[in-house]
């Protein structure tokens, strides 16, 4: 146990803050270990985290994070999150009566031997964000859009016609089974690594087709902008706007969302935050690959793990309240049209 332990404080201490606030919030969360990774000897769990309603009846939100295990701040503002709810649900009576009609979801380490390795991919080789069975629409960037030529490489989408990643899996499933029979879900996939700026990306990520809920997607970026005029300046865009990518997971649950329960709504997001600002202002972060994708000066690091908790609370209350602010169907096509307009008609 104590040899755990050291080796959790050595590689992952983000496992042992998890234990903890799993132990503080007992009374509060539900959790399930749906994959153990072994790293030389050391099994790490990948766990599913519930908090409020077990209804499939109401509106459920999941937060997602180290799928990328070099891009570790993702889980750190996740496990933020989790601490902010495990104090406030102590005290915070609204709190516990908003989770008596909604449900939030987290699994803030999917690839924890990544993260072990400090490796974008997961310890088989495999980018779990191209390892989805789907393929773009069109041609890709050269090896970041995703490729087959070897585990080696960055990116790198697995073998064809081979099964998706065990972590890949589990995410799948956690998707499937807590979220995608609920009237109204949204997720947020927790990144870093691109821009300068922070940016919240709706798919698709295989194509520059707009989705079937564009007009939704851009209700919701004019109910945050509306309601904070001042926010943290959030770029809320498609990701097919910068690039696109084969197998991404994301795009593969929103199609089998379609598909499976077409009446519901699924609405799956990334939080990319722009860590090329935290390299512009600390370049000897370039010194350190893991530098690239994480902000290393103390202040930085803690700016980031609060900065993103009023998006969260935010987000929250939308799914909450989600029939108050969703486009009625005679205001769709106008809605529609603003969004094509914004994102996809750009010179």
């Amino acid at each position: 146990m104590e040899d755990r332990l050291f080796q959790l404080q050595r590689h992952l201490p983000e496992e042992v803050e998890l234990e903890r606030l799993l132990d503080q919030g007992a009374r509060w969360l539900r959790h399930e270990t749906v994959l153990k990774v072994d790293m030389h000897g050391t099994l790490l769990p990948v766990r599913v985290i519930e908090i409020g309603s077990r209804s499939d009846k109401v509106p459920v939100i999941g937060f997602f994070g180290g799928v990328h295990g070099v891009e570790r701040i993702g889980s750190q503002v996740l496990l933020s999150w989790l601490h902010t709810l495990v104090h406030r649900l102590d005290w915070d009576d609204q709190l516990a009566r908003r989770l008596e009609r909604v449900r939030i979801v987290i699994m803030p380490m999917i690839n924890p031997g990544g993260i072990w390795n400090h490796t974008r991919c997961n310890p088989n080789g495999v980018d779990l964000m191209r390892n989805a069975p789907i393929d773009a629409m069109g041609k890709v960037p050269f090896l970041v859009g995703g490729h087959r030529i070897s585990r080696h490489l960055p990116w790198y989408r697995g073998k064809r016609g081979a099964p998706m990643e065990p972590e890949a899996q589990a995410v799948v499933r956690a998707v499937r089974e807590r979220m995608l029979k609920a009237p109204f879900a949204l997720s947020v996939d927790c990144h870093s690594g691109f821009g300068r700026r922070d940016r919240l990306w709706c798919c698709y990520a295989r194509s520059h087709k707009p989705i079937r809920h564009i007009a939704e997607v851009y209700a919701l970026k004019q109910l945050y902008e509306n309601t904070y005029p001042y926010h943290h300046p959030y770029i809320i865009e498609p990701q097919s706007v910068n690039y696109t990518t084969h197998g991404d997971l994301w795009d593969f649950l929103y199609d089998e969302a379609q598909d499976t329960y077409p009446d519901n709504t699924f609405l799956p997001f990334t939080l990319e935050m722009g860590s090329w600002l935290w390299v512009r202002k600390n370049p000897k972060q370039m010194l350190d690959f893991f530098g690239y994708f994480n902000p290393v000066i103390a202040h930085r690091h803690h700016r980031v793990l609060r900065q993103h908790l009023p998006l969260f609370d935010f987000l929250l209350s939308a799914v909450d309240c989600w029939q108050n602010w969703m486009p009625l169907p005679r205001h769709r096509p106008a809605l529609m049209q603003q969004a094509i307009d914004s994102w996809f008609l750009q010179d």
